[in-house]
């Protein structure tokens, strides 16, 4: 056995600790804010929980908008530190109404935290942030918002809505690594996270990750993942050299063309586009199809997959995520989608579908 060749894997170079303070100067650029940006080690899910936990305290009282399994976990995870939850959920695999928020708001006027999520990859549903934000904005509440699967897919500026903390992944829209994350957090939520009773000494404490803001942004705490950050910085010059606003508009249009071919083809789009979201589109299957059976016979290497959780059962996901969010892509997954749909004798009008991507992909 011989040790003597390199592996770019094993005894990676320690990332230079003079470069974390300009990924979250450049994290922030893509957000739009001039709020702290905190970089988390470890996947968004992570993040989200800090988020929580470093909010959570008895005597707090949010509302934690359920629109998957993700809403729910944050609901756990607020109660899990005291917090008085007023869960709103809305029909499975559906968004959330903005009545049924605003009700909620006047319902309980003590509300300190609404959360919710932005867009949904489980089932490709999208919930009206920019409302939803506003309305909790007037009244003065602190908002969370998961943007792990909007960022880059829709737009998003926090300054503008007034976001108080965002969570984002760079590994959906961005097409970055999965195991780091990173999150905004106003000055009115580092207030609130501030208040007495805090959790302090824990890898989930804000608090604790702020300590990396205010001893000049240096040496992160604990021991880096070198090969995550130097592939985040990779993620971020693609990002910069599309140009964000231009990531978001080629979504949009993966997102339309894959919609109208599917329409075309003669399917069911499970959603509208005023309530879609950019990164996958779902579709419902014919009653009498099996979700399993029909992807079973699908080509191979093409980005179809069974929709998630309570309600999308009968979904199928059509990825139009980061770098699949192009022509080559959209015509192979509405290709495929047509040809499984036939395989098990349903129709599939797959040459309409074929000329209305062109429509969309025609300049």
């Amino acid at each position: 056995m011989t040790f003597d060749r390199w592996n770019p894997l094993n005894d990676a170079p320690s990332f230079p600790a003079a470069r974390y303070a300009a990924i979250a100067d450049r994290i922030a650029k893509i957000l739009k804010t001039r709020n702290d940006v905190l970089l988390i080690q470890a996947e968004a899910v992570v993040a989200l929980e800090a988020a929580a936990l470093s909010l959570a305290r008895p005597g707090l009282k949010a509302i934690n908008i359920v629109t998957s399994m993700y809403g729910g976990w944050f609901g756990t995870w607020l109660r899990r530190g005291g917090a008085e939850v007023v869960d709103l959920a809305a029909e499975p695999a559906r968004p959330i109404g903005l009545e049924a928020v605003e009700a909620a708001l006047n319902a309980h006027p003590d509300i300190k935290v609404l959360a919710l999520v932005h867009a949904e990859s489980a089932s490709g549903i999208r919930n009206p942030l920019e409302e939803i934000v506003a309305l909790a904005r007037s009244r003065g509440i602190v908002t969370v918002v998961d943007a792990v699967a909007s960022i880059g897919g829709h737009a998003l500026g926090i300054d503008e809505l007034g976001i108080d903390i965002a969570v984002i992944g760079p590994q959906k829209a961005l097409a970055g690594p999965a195991g780091v994350s990173a999150l905004s957090v106003s000055p009115a939520a580092w207030k609130l996270i501030s208040e007495q009773g805090a959790p302090r000494d824990s890898i989930l404490s804000l608090l604790d990750q702020k300590a990396w803001l205010e001893t000049g942004r240096g040496a992160l705490s604990g021991t880096t993942a070198p090969l995550e950050f130097f592939a985040l910085e990779a993620a971020l010059d693609r990002v910069e050299a599309e140009g964000i606003d231009a990531i978001v508009a080629r979504h949009v249009r993966a997102a339309r063309a894959t919609r109208a071919a599917l329409v075309a083809m003669g399917g069911e789009l499970w959603i509208d586009a005023l309530h879609g979201s950019n990164l996958v589109t779902t579709a419902k299957l014919p009653a009498a199809a099996d979700p399993a059976a029909v992807l079973s016979v699908a080509p191979r290497g093409i980005e179809l997959s069974a929709g998630v959780g309570p309600g999308a059962e009968r979904l199928i996901r059509l990825n139009h995520t980061g770098q699949r969010a192009r022509f080559d892509i959209v015509l192979g997954n509405l290709t495929a989608y047509g040809m499984a749909l036939r395989r098990r004798g349903f129709k599939a009008d797959i040459s309409a579908a074929v000329d209305a991507i062109a429509l969309h992909y025609g300049d």
